[in-house]
């Protein structure tokens, strides 16, 4: 602990000067702690008078995590300010920002953007962080596990909170929303926050408090073990698809799980990854797993969605918005540009996720973090796709069955129940609630005091990408504290009028309300690549 408060008490030293915006066309960054950025580019969120910032965040020694921040289109002044962040570890939060929530789609030309009537700015503040540094545009030392990526997104938030731009936030409703590895990086992330606000508040260290409110965590990767348990009956008889393997590889990769993978992982559980025996042990699990049983239970699929092939051009969500973020003219209006003319950009980072699986966090268990923040009554939502409509809970767990094969729901439905917290039994002897819209079944949800379980059917593993009206709905119900519930809208979509953009004219000729199937089919003709998808 000691060791901890020295440190602590030397970043303070730097780190809580106010920052300040600096000039976008600066040779120079500030070399302690600052916030560069550039003020409506006019990229991507092209709604009259709603407000953006993109750019750089020095979290000390000239190292840099990327942002990108939208106001609400509803009322900036007032509604909740939301972290989302992409999992991997090692994705960009851009895959979020343009193909799930953010307030605009990538054509499939590359060149130009669509506005997104389902975009969760209609009714919050919301920033795209990249992060650990190597994610999307973020640099810096490249780090090994949740606890030290913890240490820079709060040394970001100081840096945020006091500056003029964003320190109205500061005591706003704050939503954490994540996905996938974003399981592990909330309840950690969080965890590390609280302590650093008691810290504070007992008057051992000089900041701002970062009162996180909310955790969403879609299709998360909580529990390797359950996961891959879960798996073997997925690709057994997957609900609606049938066996996903035949005989023989669905005989090996049962072999591979209970003879091997299963023991190796209860070995990483037990064992020190502070050692790096204990370290190996845990890489060693995780890769086995991967490639004896997941591996063969994939094939030539897209994990993230049964319906289609890893090479199929029909793949949700798309990557057309790389191509769109490496233009040196969109790189330029958005500040990408500020430390190096031509930034590269990779939608995940291979040496990120390699070196916190040789750390050997990838293959431990998250479920204790999560518990503790279920146990003190933290107000979360976890939520996951189904394929299919509604069904008896009953026939879900006979035949298993999913759209997603890196986190299927059973899987997730199971890590809830065994997880170490006061209401895993209720959940799991709840039955489930229907959700509709305008009358059809969407989504089914089980509700045990400020903890949400739901289900949403006919989606991928980046849910808000295949399901993104019912995606909003219930980000909208869940930051105003309901209980999902069913709801009439006659609307595709929510979204102001468009004003023109700076680089796009497309945008500009935007409807209020665009026709909800020039929507899907933009998703549907898209393509995704399997290799980068799965180590989302």
């Amino acid at each position: 602990m000691a060791k901890t408060l020295s440190w602590l008490s030397f970043l303070s030293l730097i780190l809580f000067n106010p920052a300040r915006p600096l000039n976008p066309r600066a040779s120079n960054l500030a070399k302690d702690v600052s916030l560069t950025y550039v003020k409506d580019s006019g990229i991507c969120e092209t709604v009259d008078g709603v407000g953006q910032y993109s750019g750089y965040i020095n979290v000390g020694d000239e190292n840099y995590l990327w942002f990108w921040f939208f106001e609400s289109r509803n009322n900036a002044s007032t509604d909740p300010f939301v972290l989302w962040l992409n999992g991997g570890p090692g994705c960009s939060s851009m895959i979020g920002l343009f193909t799930e929530s953010g307030p605009c789609t990538v054509d499939s030309d590359g060149e130009s953007t669509t506005l997104n009537p389902y975009s969760w700015n209609n009714y919050s503040n919301i920033l795209y962080l990249d992060q650990p540094f190597g994610a999307g545009f973020s640099t810096g030392p490249t780090l090994t596990n949740s606890s030290s990526a913890a240490i820079y997104a709060w040394t970001a938030f100081q840096v945020l909170f006091t500056s003029d731009a964003f320190a109205q936030y500061k005591d706003r409703q704050f939503v954490l929303a994540t996905e996938s590895y974003g399981a592990r990086f909330g309840p950690v992330f969080i965890d590390y926050f609280n302590v650093q606000n008691e810290l504070i508040e007992s008057g051992g260290l000089n900041g701002v408090k970062v009162v996180v409110s909310s955790l969403m965590i879609n299709d998360g990767k909580h529990d390797p073990l359950i996961n891959f348990r879960s798996l073997v009956t997925f690709a057994q008889d997957a609900l609606g698809y049938g066996p996903l393997v035949n005989d023989s590889v669905l005989s090996n990769m049962t072999k591979a799980f209970h003879n091997i993978c299963r023991g190796l992982l209860q070995d990483c559980y037990d064992a020190d990854i502070t050692k790096s025996s204990g370290a190996d042990t845990c890489n060693t699990a995780i890769t086995t797993c991967t490639e004896d049983v997941m591996d063969p239970a994939v094939g030539d699929r897209d994990a993230d969605y049964l319906l289609t092939s890893s090479t199929s051009d029909s793949n949700i969500p798309t990557t057309y918005y790389a191509t769109y973020i490496r233009r040196e003219q969109v790189q330029d209006a958005i500040g990408a540009n500020l430390l190096i003319s031509h930034p590269t950009f990779d939608q995940c980072d291979d040496t990120t996720h390699a070196l916190f699986s040789q750390s050997g966090e990838t293959g431990r268990t998250f479920l204790p973090e999560l518990a503790k923040l279920a146990n003190s009554g933290f107000h979360i939502l976890i939520w996951v796709r189904i394929n299919g409509g509604y069904l008896p809970i009953q026939s879900y767990i006979s035949k298993g069955g999913d759209a997603d094969m890196k986190a299927n729901w059973l899987g997730l439905h199971q890590s809830m129940v065994q997880m170490n917290w006061y209401g895993n039994q209720t959940l799991n002897n709840t039955a489930f609630k229907n959700m509709s819209i305008n009358g059809d079944n969407v989504a089914s949800f089980v509700v045990v005091d400020n903890f949400t379980f739901a289900r949403v059917y006919g989606a991928g593993h980046t849910l808000p990408a295949y399901k993104p009206q019912v995606a909003q709905t219930i980000f909208r119900q869940f930051i105003t504290n309901q209980t999902i519930h069913s709801v009439e809208t006659n609307m595709s979509g929510s979204a102001p009028t468009a004003g023109a953009s700076s680089i796009s004219s497309s945008d500009a000729s935007q409807s209020k309300y665009p026709d909800i199937c020039a929507l899907i089919f933009t998703y549907i003709v898209s393509g995704y690549s399997f290799v980068e998808a799965v180590m989302k």
